[in-house]
């Protein structure tokens, strides 16, 4: 399945951020993932009296057995509060759990375990920037800028700060394509920019954004950037220190972990900075009625009781992926999704909306003459499980001047037959409305 890139190998594109791999050898992927299929417990199920075929990996990914297993192993052998225990469940739970960050901190590539924060997901992650670092620096007259193809969690947040303080938001454009207009980036940075936000990789469009390129041009300007990983961190290799990003942010369960559990990244100079977004226990080193005292990174951003066992599961599934190789795992999808792309244009009255140069196994479509909740629902019956809607993304449809699309999104476990129920039914869900 191609070349296994060494850490922070960026051979043939490193203005993206990404791995590109080898030629992929078909016939030992098309092994390999049937293989894996086997590590999902899920992917047995029927649905409807057919096999599942799970294409919704956008919204969230199918957990491995290991995944599965860590969890369970903690509830049932060691679980506990983290921290300041002194009994040996706490120790064992505390030092899982730390564990899991030292994972996590050499998946992204990052200098040390104080600059990963655990949080509920990339949402929260967002909103914690926007308040603790962005906030502060906000003010009338001053800006934070975004994409036209960002998820609202990269929009919404940075709106909410904004009527607060006065700022204003302002949008990098993109074109027909789903790709950003670049040339208008510096055009946008100035020195009342506070902050870029930035996607990595779009849920709905699957475009893969210069991200190493633009972190560059802002830097130029002074501007720190933020980037939203949470749908490129298991398909693609992320490096926060060779992107020299200062703040990026992950969801767990997009990366084969479990719900409810995610990081941000941040340079430590800007996280020592910053000051805490919740008040409570284990983010403070002592309390008195008249001060407190906060703890150190990472802990002053993780008030209350964390959620050990979505840690532990996080840090199975870093394990998992680096297992079987992100640049393996890129090569195949990347297989698929041009297989895909050729098959659904054989259809006629097939849209595909995203015709990126880089794009990462995201596929965005309409049908022509079927809404895409009623092609949702036939597939459905097909046991065929995809995600129709805006997807998160309302002004990318508003662009295309839509309201809604079918995404067919796939995962290392996808396989060309997943691709060929796709197709056969889309073409029921055509005869249906013919």
């Amino acid at each position: 399945m191609g070349r296994v890139l060494n850490e922070g190998e960026f051979p043939s594109d490193a203005r993206a951020g990404i791995t590109r791999p080898g030629c992929t050898d078909s016939d030992d992927a098309l092994l390999k993932a049937e293989a894996l299929r086997e590590e999902f417990p899920i992917l047995r199920r029927r649905i409807r009296g057919r096999p599942l075929v799970y294409l919704d990996n956008a919204a969230t990914t199918q957990k491995p057995r290991r995944v599965l297993d860590a969890v369970q192993q903690y509830y049932q052998h060691y679980n506990a509060n983290v921290h300041r225990g002194v009994h040996l469940l706490s120790q064992e739970a505390t030092e899982a759990y730390e564990g899991a960050r030292r994972k996590v901190q050499r998946f992204i590539g990052a200098r040390d375990a104080s600059e990963v924060v655990y949080v509920r997901g990339a949402t929260e992650a967002i909103n914690l920037v926007a308040q603790s670092f962005a906030r502060p620096r906000l003010g009338i007259g001053k800006e934070i800028l975004v994409t036209a193809m960002e998820h609202h969690s990269n929009i919404v947040p940075w709106q909410l700060v904004c009527e607060q303080t006065g700022a204003s938001l302002r949008v990098v454009p993109m074109n027909e394509r789903g790709e950003l207009l670049i040339d208008q980036v510096p055009k946008l940075l100035s020195d009342r920019t506070v902050l870029f936000g930035l996607v990595h990789v779009s849920n709905v469009l699957g475009t893969v954004n210069p991200v190493k390129q633009l972190i560059e041009l802002s830097h130029s300007r002074g501007v720190p950037v933020l980037v939203d990983a949470a749908q490129s961190a298991a398909h693609v290799r992320v490096d926060v220190e060779q992107l020299d990003v200062d703040f990026l942010v992950i969801s767990g369960h997009k990366m084969y972990g479990p719900m409810g559990i995610g990081i941000l990244y941040g340079k430590r100079g800007w996280l020592e900075e910053m000051p805490p977004y919740q008040g409570g226990g284990d983010m403070i080193a002592s309390v008195t009625f008249e001060r407190t005292v906060y703890n150190d990174l990472p802990f002053k951003f993780e008030a209350g009781t964390p959620n050990v066992a979505g840690a532990v599961g996080l840090g199975a599934a870093t394990d998992f992926l680096l297992d079987v190789g992100i640049a393996s795992i890129a090569g195949w999808e990347a297989e698929l999704l041009e297989y895909a792309e050729r098959r659904l244009c054989e259809i006629p009255g097939v849209r595909i909306l995203g015709r990126a140069a880089h794009k990462a196994a995201v596929l965005s479509f309409l049908v022509e003459g079927i809404h895409p909740h009623d092609l949702g629902t036939i597939l459905d019956q097909q046991g065929v499980a995809i995600r129709t809607g805006h997807h998160c993304a309302q002004p990318v449809m508003e662009f295309f001047g839509i309201p809604a699309t079918a995404r067919a999104s796939l995962g290392l476990y996808n396989t060309k037959g997943d691709i060929n129920a796709l197709m056969d039914g889309v073409l029921v869900a055509r005869e249906v409305f013919k």
